[in-house]
């Protein structure tokens, strides 16, 4: 195996474990009763998924719609709350005790692109179905400087949601504009005051790296503007131009574009931490004045994660399933409407997803730990797998000669060039059986 600096530091983010494209119609639908009853149960993550936004971004390769009619949303709605019934039956028929919820999130999507009535609906399908006393959670929700009205905030923070989170990218109009998103600058600092005036205890802003025409002036802009609304969070975001949006019919990658992304990440770092920020991840920065965490941090990819809607993703210790998955418009168009056309008992079971043996556990919690600040700690590993890490992985060994990580204690942490490397490392330590079917995955 060789060193992840051999290949691009922009390789992919792996927002979990293995990646969507992985995913394969399993041999043998599961039911979800089984799947749930071997699963830890009383601290879940629940995650309601809204495909729907004002527009599509050239960026963009979430599983969304844009500009969805009215009728339809009441139909997805509708279907919504007949999946939330089959999973809490699913969950109760288990024979692993009760359940409970520990933490919730609200995303997409653009979850305020809904109604209020119809936003308050979504909550009622976490609330009055699934039982998730939301008052006394952690809760996340997303929004956009188009859909962030005072009203919606306020209801999504009455309803429980501490925090809000923004997707900005730049504080230049020709910027965004360049990537299919016309933005008014004034828009999106208005939307960040109504969120701080709805009341959540943190507000997170994220931004892109890379942007067509971006310079490093233009970035520390963009930088600076954000940090005067003084977000407890922001997270940072490189470019990725990939197949099927509209970037990936205009701009190919290569080392140029690595260098200039490379480069305005280091400065961006450089800034933040000047500022009081602490980083996290290589995306996530926190504020010294953050409130502190009580219960498990926001992290939508840890397993015992239960996800409701179309495109969501649900996550058990053995298998990770989900709808089919889709990049372009009229794939992700047609997935939606077969999903609504549902009938309840079809949520019985779970037929699309992956299985994961020890081996792909174990990679998983590498990947998971590593990549965030508290690195991997070989004591839990041990606990958890029976032998050290290097034991299995010993591939591992390969990162701090190459000054991407170091052992502080019983943790592998990443330095700051392995912070900067983490779209190389995570995918350099997937299995040859995730990295082949994601090759193979048919681009839809």
């Amino acid at each position: 195996m060789t060193s992840p600096l051999a290949d691009p530091p922009y390789g992919a983010y792996l927002y979990s474990y293995p990646h969507k494209t992985a995913y394969r119609p399993l041999p043998q639908p599961r039911r979800l009763a089984d799947v749930w009853a071997r699963e830890r149960r009383e601290a879940l993550f629940l995650y309601l998924h809204v495909p729907f936004c004002e527009m599509r971004c050239g960026f963009c390769n979430l599983f969304t719609t844009a500009r969805p009619k009215a009728d339809f949303v009441d139909s997805y709605l509708d279907t919504l709350e007949r999946q939330a019934r089959r999973a809490r039956a699913a969950l109760e028929e288990g024979a692993g005790g009760p359940f409970s919820f520990a933490r919730f999130a609200v995303g997409g999507g653009t979850p305020t692109l809904l109604s209020e009535a119809a936003l308050a609906r979504l909550l009622d399908v976490a609330e009055v179905i699934m039982g998730a006393d939301l008052a006394r959670l952690p809760g996340s929700a997303e929004t956009s400087p188009e859909t962030a009205t005072v009203e919606k905030l306020r209801l999504l923070v009455e309803r429980g949601a501490d925090r809000l989170s923004i997707g900005v990218q730049s504080f230049i109009e020709a910027e965004t504009r360049a990537v299919n998103r016309p933005q008014d600058p004034a828009e999106a600092h208005a939307a960040i005051e109504a969120m701080r005036a709805a009341g959540p205890s943190t507000v997170n802003v994220d931004l892109i790296y890379g942007l067509p025409g971006q310079t490093a002036a233009s970035w520390q802009f963009t930088l600076d503007e954000t940090l005067r609304h003084e977000p407890e969070e922001v997270y940072l975001y490189p470019l990725y131009v990939r197949p099927l949006t509209t970037l990936g019919r205009r701009r190919a990658n290569g080392q140029e574009f690595d260098d200039y992304r490379l480069a305005l990440y280091r400065q961006a770092c450089e800034h933040l931490g000047a500022a009081g920020y602490r980083q996290i991840s290589m995306r996530m920065f926190r504020a010294a004045r953050a409130p502190s965490v009580d219960g498990p941090v926001f992290c939508c990819q840890d397993d015992g994660m239960l996800g409701l809607g179309c495109g969501a993703r649900s996550y058990t210790a053995e298998l990770h399933y989900s709808t089919e998955f889709a990049v372009g418009a009229a794939g992700v168009r047609e997935i939606l409407a077969s999903w609504v056309a549902r009938d309840e008992s079809s949520f019985d079971v779970a037929d699309y997803g992956f299985v994961l043996d020890e081996d792909e556990r174990r990679r998983r919690f590498v990947i998971l730990s590593l990549l965030a600040d508290e690195g991997l700690d070989r004591r839990r590993y041990a606990d958890r797998f029976g032998d050290d890490p290097l034991v299995h992985l010993p591939a591992l060994d390969a990162l701090e000669p190459e000054g991407l990580a170091s052992w502080q204690g019983p943790s592998l942490r990443l330095t700051a060039r392995g912070f900067e490397r983490a779209d190389a490392i995570g995918p350099w330590l997937q299995s040859p059986r995730v990295r082949d079917l994601m090759n193979e995955w048919e681009l839809r």
